[in-house]
């Protein structure tokens, strides 16, 4: 009985190996297979023209930057100072922050060079759409964090 259940999972096995080995070779094709490749400028602007449509709703503003997080970059001023100008049309004040937050947490490693250049870049448009950074409303700390014993 039990050589029967071994030959029957060894088969199924077999054919799961095959199975795997064309769909692998299907996606490289397919990774191969990409049309024309976007500038960064195009890149810069097809974000900014979608931000800036005028009506644009939130899952939309969500959705692209959610794309823009996924991608293997910090974006752009421009990008960002679009987004939240789309936020500010749409009144929805802690997505923008949220938004900042993950622009923090895209440099990464780097967030000491380059949050202060894209901060000093958007500073003139939080100013005058009355949002604050993570940092200025105290995000950046744990609001019930306790100090550590062996700084006591």
């Amino acid at each position: 009985m039990f050589r029967v259940a071994l030959r029957a999972s060894a088969s199924l096995q077999n054919a799961a190996k095959q199975c795997l080995k064309v769909q692998g070779s299907a996606l490289t094709a397919v990774r191969h297979g990409h049309g024309k490749v976007e500038t960064e400028e195009e890149f810069d602007s097809r974000y900014v023209k979608y931000f800036d449509r005028p009506d644009i709703d939130g899952w939309e503003i969500r959705k692209a930057m959610n794309d823009l997080t996924g991608e293997d970059l910090v974006p752009e001023p421009k990008i960002i100072i679009a987004a939240l100008k789309a936020c500010r049309r749409l009144n929805d004040y802690s997505l923008a922050v949220r938004y900042l937050e993950s622009v923090q947490w895209k440099c990464g490693t780097q967030k000491a060079k380059i949050w202060p250049y894209i901060h000093q870049e958007i500073k003139p448009t939080l100013e005058e759409l009355g949002i604050l950074t993570p940092e200025e409303m105290g995000y950046d700390k744990p609001e019930l964090a306790l100090k550590s014993v062996f700084d006591m």
